[in-house]
């Protein structure tokens, strides 16, 4: 029998389905969270993530990759069109970048309401050292006609989102990808890439959020037109609705992380830690711009105090900051927030978008002295 028009293949989220409040979980968002992953947040001690540790998000499937057939394609508008082996991209010069990466919609999970989709909290994060060519290098290389104005990237991973069939694909300005440090990536922390981390080859674009960086890429075309894929225009937006065709989501913002304290209990993940002085540590990062202060609220955000900087290790990798606080016995509310060197600081309370994308209000952890 023939499906109506009007009706969705599949009736999921981001699709004109209600919203969720904060106490309820549906079945789909179990499904995502147990095929991706977050960082602990103890993970944040590590100034360099560990591959198992880092943020995942599988947009898909895991493509099966053949290396034999494999080539990375490159076209559109060039003057000399392409087609790569892994070990002729191996023999182009190379480059090793520290980059921090965060999803789009880490915090979703804290909205109320919010789109039923990955459901993170605040773990969607991660820093690695990721090696590879610059993709500026290999696009001077074929020759770029006067008329591009986007450079379109499609990865090997197919699905259907929004009722539609696509490859996963977003498009980068040419005035961003000439202006950038973007990277042709083929390995993580010093190791090839793994499979869930896009083997063979992914993009990795420092300062904007993850959903930029196509993994498992296959094809590079230089485009006169903007792309209007569905990942381009369709999901990766601030909106008000699901009608509100909103701003387009790009580079991270700012955000101050804290490793949480003592020990925690098994379900409420409260932390019960001993009095007297306990030194709070954490990270923060703001993209492609830097960290001017860290503060921390041990009262529930009613007053704040600065927290000591460690070093920037790299343009776009995070900062570590610390923090004495004389803990005497009782219930407390822990807050962190982060203010970039362009002014930007976290909000307290709760910025609320359709998508759920870019929340950053100010980390709250539960703390109980004894």
């Amino acid at each position: 029998m023939a499906q109506p028009e009007h009706e969705s293949r599949f009736p999921i989220v981001g699709d004109g389905r209600p919203l969720a409040n904060s106490q309820v979980f549906h079945a789909e968002e179990l499904q995502l969270a147990t095929r991706n992953r977050g960082m602990p947040l103890e993970g944040l001690r590590y100034s360099i993530t560990p591959h198992g540790m880092h943020y995942l998000l599988i947009h898909f499937d895991i493509p099966e990759v053949d290396m034999e057939t494999w080539r990375l394609s490159i076209g559109g508008l060039v003057s000399s069109p392409t087609s790569l082996s892994m070990a002729q991209i191996k023999e182009l010069p190379s480059r090793t970048q520290l980059v921090t990466m965060e999803c789009a919609g880490n915090g979703r999970a804290l909205l109320s309401p919010r789109a039923i989709s990955q459901p993170w909290l605040l773990e969607a994060i991660g820093t690695a050292e990721w090696t590879g060519t610059p993709l500026r290098y290999l696009l001077e290389k074929v020759g770029l006609s006067e008329n591009v104005t986007e450079v379109l990237f499609t990865g090997l991973d197919q699905g259907y989102q929004g009722d539609e069939l696509q490859y996963y694909q977003r498009s980068l300005a040419i005035k961003e990808v000439l202006a950038s440090d973007i990277l042709l990536a083929y390995e993580m922390n010093g190791e090839p890439l793994q499979p869930q981390h896009g083997f063979p080859l992914r993009l990795v674009v420092p300062g904007w959020y993850g959903f930029t960086n196509v993994k498992w890429l296959g094809r590079i075309e230089a485009i006169e037109k903007p792309f209007q894929g569905y990942q381009q225009v369709k999901t990766y937006q601030y909106t008000q609705s699901a009608e509100d065709p909103g701003q387009p989501v790009t580079h991270i913002r700012v955000r101050a992380l804290m490793i949480p304290p003592g020990i925690p209990d098994f379900v409420t993940r409260t932390r019960v830690v001993k009095s007297g002085v306990v030194i709070l540590r954490g990270r923060a990062w703001a993209g492609g711009l830097d960290i001017s202060r860290v503060e921390v609220s041990v009262d529930g955000g009613v007053n704040w105090q600065e927290a000591p900087l460690g070093d920037r290790l790299s343009p776009f990798s995070w900062r570590e900051w610390s923090f004495a606080w004389n803990a005497l016995p009782g219930k407390y509310s822990l807050r962190v927030r982060g203010t970039d060197s362009q002014g930007s600081r976290q909000p307290v309370n709760q910025e609320w978008n359709y998508q759920g994308m870019g929340n950053t209000m100010a980390q709250r952890v539960a703390v109980i002295v004894e």
